[in-house]
């Protein structure tokens, strides 16, 4: 799908290099943790998390020049407990869960509607594979710009923040398949 000057498409193994920069700079420039293992094993291999799984997809947007500026995945994992609160991995059984992931835009190409298209296009997978119950995803406030963006597409199910000791300081949301 073309959108101005981007392109949206699902990603190929050509495109992998491209898409795993995005998603390793938004780690250590935006969210300032670098790489996690524990967190961030799909950005290492993003083909086994979601190239060959048949009901997990990664969508990248390429600008006129062939570079990959934005990324967004889906997977079927739900939210594990812990780090997440009991009620919310409860909510969101892996299998019947399309989990968002890695809706991640290189700053110089924000405000361009670009995260906007990936999330419909990942959406539009979830209800295509007839499987998936619900679609959710977490998010950190603390990034610039996430939790309003969040907020305008989806329904927060819990916020951390409100939690005794503020948990992970994470905002859960449920997200309409359509």
């Amino acid at each position: 799908m073309h959108h101005r000057d981007y392109s949206i498409r699902t990603a190929t193994r050509e495109d992998l290099d491209g898409a795993r920069a995005v998603m390793l700079d938004t780690v250590y420039h935006e969210f300032g943790t670098g790489y996690v293992p524990r967190w961030h094993g799909d950005i290492i291999d993003p083909a086994g998390a979601y190239l060959e799984p048949a009901r997990h997809t990664l969508l990248v947007a390429v600008d006129g020049g062939g570079d990959v500026v934005a990324t967004g995945a889906l997977d079927s994992r739900g939210p594990a407990h812990p780090p997440n609160p009991r009620h919310v991995a409860e909510r969101y059984p892996s299998g019947a869960t399309a989990q968002l992931r890695r809706v991640y835009v290189r700053p110089e190409h924000r405000r361009r509607g670009l995260a906007r298209r990936l999330v419909e296009e990942l959406l539009a997978f979830a209800a295509a594979d007839g499987g998936y119950r619900a679609v959710y995803l977490h998010t950190d406030p603390a990034v610039t710009g996430a939790e309003p963006f969040w907020r305008s597409l989806a329904k927060v199910v819990h916020d951390e923040r409100e939690d005794a000791g503020g948990g992970q300081g994470i905002v859960h949301f449920d997200v309409p398949m359509g």
